[in-house]
């Protein structure tokens, strides 16, 4: 991984300079569903999405919730 990458789900994912959370879940085409994001081991609330600055080198996962039987 490079200075310029994060990881996303195990996979290297280009970033280039630090994102709001938000952006990058836009980005993702995830702004509007329900997603749990963890962020370096810590799980994120989605209240703190807005104020959550993802910078290279970090760690994410993100599961979107779906619902169904």
């Amino acid at each position: 991984m490079t200075d310029s990458t994060i990881t996303l789900n195990g996979e290297a994912h280009p970033l280039g300079e630090p994102a709001p959370l938000p952006d990058l879940l836009e980005s993702l085409g995830l702004a509007s569903k329900p997603v749990v994001v963890e962020l370096d081991g810590r799980a994120l609330p989605r209240s703190a999405h807005p104020g959550t600055v993802i910078h290279p080198g970090a760690r994410l996962v993100i599961v979107t919730l779906a619902a169904g039987g």
